[in-house]
């Protein structure tokens, strides 16, 4: 890239202003404003992940503001992809360690200025605006599945706005299979250029006509970050609201004693913690300003620049590098939970990735965790061992509870066709039966009723033996009656078919009633004389048999 001395004479004034909004309890995004870097990052992944997910990735790109004094822009640029990947490494070892921020992640969108050109670093769906002689250009491409749709031509820009999965991201740090590498740009640099960077909580709700007009009419940054920040909240944005405004300035004299220079700020969920970057820096940073009250008028505004410290508006913290808060008796390097911050022998303090002792420093901290992952392993699957067994065990004791309260019951049912008493449960577990025959009789179910049969298929339950045997004995009695009741039925078809045969005899024989029954009664005269009366009654019932027939 060209290095050009004009180039150096190039400066960055740059501000940040961050709000959580009118619906969220927390600010997930982070914001870094400084000479030669500025950046967003929006977090994702609950409370507390998305809070550290763009925390890390600031802390992971704030080297670059000191770091790139020697002006090599390709070195800048691997310096921003090297950084952006060590944040996700970070995010994602930070992740395994602590199991409650699984699924945490984050945007990132930076911009470097180096030897005349600006170096882009984007992945997500933050985005990043450049103002070019009074023209906005949309410098990054949203990662999101509404921009996958808006390019292959399924929706337009204005449907996208409205989208149900507007918000699904389809490439951003963390906790995610998803490739964390950033687009990398470079872009020669111009006097006035102005760049806003801001998360998808502003340029989700703002028109890109509507943010080009702001940039343009507003010419103090802090000015100009608090309006759109305030637009956005105004326009119905439910989400964490930032803004970065970073100016280009020309000095005229490079070399001159007083030179632009400013505190670098931290905005969002970054801000909480400000000294491991002050640290990296080695240099003091402050918070950013917050976001005035959008309801002020004027003069109320006017009055508030004029005070000291207003009620409304605490004054920004500035946190001290580590040789300052050394000799304050604060500790020196705390502890970042991230990247390493390595006090080199020079005394300077840095977490640039790209340095040897950093890396090393890293590659310790990732064989550490891997020891320990190992051990977590080993103790986890002995817990899931021990779980698995206390469940077996106490599955095995239910099931056997069960069996034994399954044999306190009784119940008559059909045995191979007859009635039958078992001890247990009419029923079975995973073909388990939990009854078996204590007592068989000799009561054939086809002949019962079929109100006793159908009971008898389902098994009529007893909580003791004794009462079973004496249903028992209420079917057999049952049984006799229903015998009883069919043979009487049955005698009196019968009956009825016997008067018919005799009538029918009577016939016959009055047929023949003549000569059957004057035979009678000549027999019956010779033996008896009662007897011949009776063959004469013989006689002459014969003979009115024969009439009637």
């Amino acid at each position: 890239m060209p290095n050009s001395v004009a180039s150096q004479t190039l400066f960055l004034y740059s501000t940040t202003v961050s709000d959580v909004g009118t619906v969220r309890s927390n600010n997930q995004d982070s914001a870094f404003a400084g000479e030669h870097l500025i950046a967003i990052c929006d977090g994702m992944g609950g409370h507390a992940g998305g809070d550290t997910a763009s925390t890390i990735a600031i802390r992971s790109l704030a080297h670059i503001e000191h770091d790139d004094v020697n002006g090599d822009v390709s070195t800048v640029a691997r310096m921003m992809e090297t950084s952006v990947m060590a944040a996700h490494d970070a995010i994602v070892g930070k992740a395994k360690r602590e199991r409650k921020l699984a699924g945490m992640g984050t945007t990132v969108t930076a911009v470097a200025l180096v030897a005349g050109y600006w170096v882009l670093a984007h992945i997500g769906d933050s985005r990043a605006y450049l103002l070019r002689d009074g023209r906005l250009t949309r410098m990054t491409q949203d990662h999101s599945y509404v921009q996958h749709l808006i390019d292959t031509g399924r929706i337009s820009p204005a449907e996208a706005r409205n989208h149900p999965q507007r918000n699904v991201v389809m490439r951003v740090l963390g906790d995610f299979d998803i490739d964390p590498h950033p687009d990398i740009a470079i872009r020669a640099a111009h006097p006035t250029d102005r760049w806003m960077l801001c998360s998808d909580g502003l340029c989700g709700v703002l028109e890109d006509s509507t943010i080009e007009q702001t940039l343009t009419a507003y010419s103090d940054q802090e000015e100009c970050a608090q309006q759109l920040v305030s637009m956005a909240l105004k326009a119905g944005s439910t989400d964490n609201v930032t803004a970065v405004i970073a100016d280009a300035t020309l000095a005229l004299d490079a070399d001159a004693f007083d030179l632009p220079h400013q505190t670098p700020l931290v905005a969002g969920a970054a801000s909480a913690s400000l000294e491991p970057i002050a640290d990296i820096l080695n240099e003091p940073v402050a918070t950013a300003p917050m976001l005035r009250d959008a309801n002020a008028s004027p003069a109320q505004r006017a009055a508030a620049l004029i005070q000291s410290q207003p009620a409304s508006q605490p004054s920004p913290r500035v946190a001290q590098p580590s040789a300052v808060r050394e000799e304050n008796g604060e500790r020196a390097n705390p502890d970042t939970g991230e990247i390493p911050v390595i006090q080199k022998r020079d005394g300077h303090v840095t977490d640039d990735p790209n340095d040897p002792d950093v890396a090393k420093a890293i590659h310790h901290e990732r064989q550490t965790q891997r020891k320990e992952t190992r051990k977590r392993g080993r103790r986890n699957r002995l817990i899931a061992i021990l779980i698995v067994i206390a469940a077996l065990a106490l599955a095995t004791g239910g099931a056997f509870g069960a069996y034994r309260w399954s044999q306190t019951k009784y119940f008559i049912g059909n045995a191979d066709g007859v009635v039958a008493v078992y001890q247990g449960v009419n029923t079975n577990v995973f073909g388990l039966a939990l009854s078996h025959e204590v007592k068989r009789t000799n009561i054939d179910i086809d002949s019962l009723p079929q109100a006793w049969r159908d009971q008898l298929q389902d098994g009529i339950t007893f909580n003791s033996y004794d009462e079973a045997i004496q249903h028992v004995q209420v079917i057999r009695q049952e049984k006799s009656n229903f015998n009883d009741n069919s043979n009487t039925s049955k005698s009196s078809g019968d009956a009825g078919n016997g008067t018919s045969d005799s009538s029918d005899s009577s016939g016959s024989n009055g047929t023949d009633g003549d000569s059957s029954a004057g035979s009678s009664q000549t027999d019956g005269g010779t033996a008896d004389g009662t007897a011949g009366d009776t063959g004469t009654d013989a006689s002459s019932t014969g003979t009115d048999g024969g009439d009637a027939q």
